[in-house]
């Protein structure tokens, strides 16, 4: 049993980790190659992506296993054959308990570590590519849009970095707009601005309220672009980039560089450890809920629903428990709400499974009817 779990978590895996990887990738692919990024940058940046795909996606591969391994079991009446033995529903359990301590194993090391290591890096190359001036903003033979109103064109950039016909419209202005052209112009970088120099060029200014054109013709004339390039600076740490021990013990100087409270640093901490214990959760709660009722020849799908909604009871209850958790430091256990919600659902499912009739009438003994 523990080995098709493992066999049929591993292809569920596969297809979640696809699916959500593919959404990201979609997104990632409209922004880097829209700004000009290179392949090399979108494979980089999805290959960081992948670990916070991962940790959204093994709980609930681990959940499809459990029940389609337990409805495929049940169906073919192998479940009933190992209860005929007299293996007692905790009994069978014991292959989903070790499948679920390793699915949690792999969440301890994705949430502990790759998954805070990836974010940083990943949030470090996009700080980098916003300052990245010539892939976000320097295209050359395309009419680009940095921001509303603004058109930008550079008909050739040369290997030493000239720019060569340039055509920028400002529009943003509701009582004027302006056109620079030029036939060269270089970017100079001056304290923590970008400017644009011109050289043998002309402004051309529209004056909206009487539409009179007027022209300026220059032998270079300075823009500053930074406000169009929308460049960021890598600032501090954030929570998601921060390892486990340093949420459990929250400085001032942490909660600081972050913008997270004290309380809210813990609780992210004590989560990461809840959604560890969250992929033995899910594994034996997909096992346990297919478990209660009898054989039946339309199929286990009742079960199976019962299943789903129960998982996203257990998620209701971690939102909730976390909610709280991040209110006041002293509340960090509620952060394991979901997975004690979650065994308590699983040890009643198991001690229901055991008593069939626990919720129902019990048939009489025929000693016990009398005689007529």
């Amino acid at each position: 049993m523990l080995s098709q779990l493992l066999a049929l978590f591993g292809f569920f895996s596969l297809v979640l980790i696809l699916i959500y990887w593919i959404n990201r990738a979609v997104v990632l692919f409209d922004q880097l190659i829209a700004d000009g990024q290179s392949a090399g940058v979108f494979l980089e940046f999805t290959a960081l992506s992948l670990p916070s795909v991962m940790r959204l996606a093994l709980p609930l591969a681990a959940f499809a296993a459990a029940v389609y391994v337990t409805n495929r079991m049940s169906t073919e009446s192998e479940l009933t054959v190992v209860k005929a033995t007299g293996y007692s529903p905790f009994r069978i359990a014991r292959p989903v308990l070790y499948f679920g301590m390793i699915v949690g194993l792999m969440m301890s090391a994705l949430m502990h570590f790759l998954v805070p290591i990836s974010s940083s890096r990943l949030d470090m190359r996009e700080a980098q590519i916003a300052q990245n001036i010539t892939a976000r903003l320097l295209t050359e033979g395309q009419f680009l849009e940095p921001v509303n109103g603004v058109t930008f064109y550079i008909r050739e950039i040369t290997p030493t970095g000239e720019l060569l016909d340039i055509f920028l419209s400002d529009t943003r202005s509701e009582t004027e707009q302006v056109i620079y052209t030029a036939s060269q112009a270089f970017l100079v970088r001056d304290d923590d601005t970008t400017q644009l120099v011109m050289i043998d060029g002309m402004v051309q200014t529209l004056r909206g309220e009487n539409q009179r054109l007027f022209t300026t013709r220059f032998k270079d004339f300075a823009y500053n672009i930074s406000n169009l390039i929308g460049e960021t600076r890598i600032q501090g740490r954030r929570d998601s980039h921060l390892f486990t021990w340093e949420l459990l013990n929250p400085t001032p100087e942490l909660a600081a560089e972050t913008g997270r409270s004290a309380a809210s640093l813990i609780a992210r901490g004590h989560d990461r450890f809840s959604q560890s214990i969250l992929g033995v959760v899910a594994a034996l709660l997909g096992f346990s809920a297919l478990m209660v009722g009898s054989y039946s020849r339309f199929g286990v799908w009742k079960q199976i629903i019962g299943a789903i909604f129960l998982i996203i009871v257990v998620k209701a209850v971690e939102t909730t428990g976390l909610r709280l958790a991040r209110s006041d430091p002293q509340l960090w256990i509620v952060a394991y709400l979901q997975s004690a919600v979650g065994f308590a659902m699983i040890w009643f499912l198991l001690f229901w499974a055991g008593r069939p009739y626990l919720f129902k009438r019990r048939p009489k003994d025929p000693k016990e009817v009398p005689a007529s």
